[in-house]
């Protein structure tokens, strides 16, 4: 049990990639905190040593006010998985200012406040490990899907930025960076795309597991593992990179 007495904060933890990364750290033996909007669906999904909290990224308050009450519970923060988003696709030309200030304020705005929450802990400690999910839209764009890309674009590099403010010391910052993931946002896609190009589901489907590279979707388990590594000690010199898991080069 390699990360016993490590206390981890996984936003977006209830359902798809956040769940997969928080079941693996649980079973590890950190004390994970998963956060959401929904407390029902956070409880139902709790395994041991997961500790679930209401929490919205995007309200500042929420965010200051729950992370200091999960610090309290729980400790120091040690690993700080910022992997609440929402993935939604728009042209230029349709892209309200309300749309894309909804994007921004959930992909971006959120992962900083986290991020600046969870470092007030993590800094005083001797050991952490900060990894933000971004995209592979947010290493190459995505067509249709400026919004999206902008930001997950954007959260790497604040992860950057923060790798130089801290190298040299005991904390790394990473970003995983996956494809087409099998989980509820890609079922939700399926019918947007759907809807959107006059395609049955099956069709639409089939466009985003052609994106990936080796032409299926990836499994939620698969990211959780890599998330698993970067908190081992094997990872002890990754920083300030994103892992990018697609399935093949892109």
């Amino acid at each position: 049990m390699m990360l016993t007495g490590k206390h981890a904060i996984v936003t977006g933890g209830g359902t798809g990639i956040g769940l997969a990364i928080a079941r693996e750290l649980a079973r590890a033996g950190a004390q994970v905190t998963i956060t959401g909007r929904r407390l029902e669906v956070l409880e139902e999904v709790a395994e041991e040593n997961m500790h679930p909290m209401v929490m919205d990224v995007t309200n500042e308050d929420e965010v200051v006010r729950v992370t200091a009450e999960a610090v309290a519970a729980r400790g120091p923060i040690q690993i700080c998985v910022a992997n609440a988003g929402i993935a939604e696709g728009r042209a230029l030309h349709k892209t309200e200012m309300e749309f894309w200030r909804k994007v921004m304020a959930t992909n971006l705005d959120g992962v900083f406040l986290t991020l600046r929450e969870s470092m007030k802990s993590m800094a005083t400690t001797d050991w952490g490990r900060v990894i933000v999910i971004s995209s592979i839209a947010g290493v190459r764009g995505l067509k249709g899907a400026g919004a999206y890309s902008a930001s997950k674009h954007a959260v790497i590099g604040l992860m950057r930025s923060l790798s130089e403010d801290f190298i040299g010391g005991p904390i790394t910052f990473n970003a995983i960076c996956p494809g087409y993931v099998d989980t509820p946002i890609v079922t939700h896609n399926t019918d947007l795309i759907a809807q959107r190009a006059g395609i049955s589901e099956d069709e639409a489907l089939a466009v985003m597991v052609k994106s990936n590279r080796h032409k299926r979707l990836i499994a939620a388990e698969e990211i959780g593992s890599a998330a698993l590594w970067l908190c081992s000690d094997g990872a002890q010199s990754y920083n300030g990179q994103t892992m990018m898991i697609s399935g093949g080069h892109i």
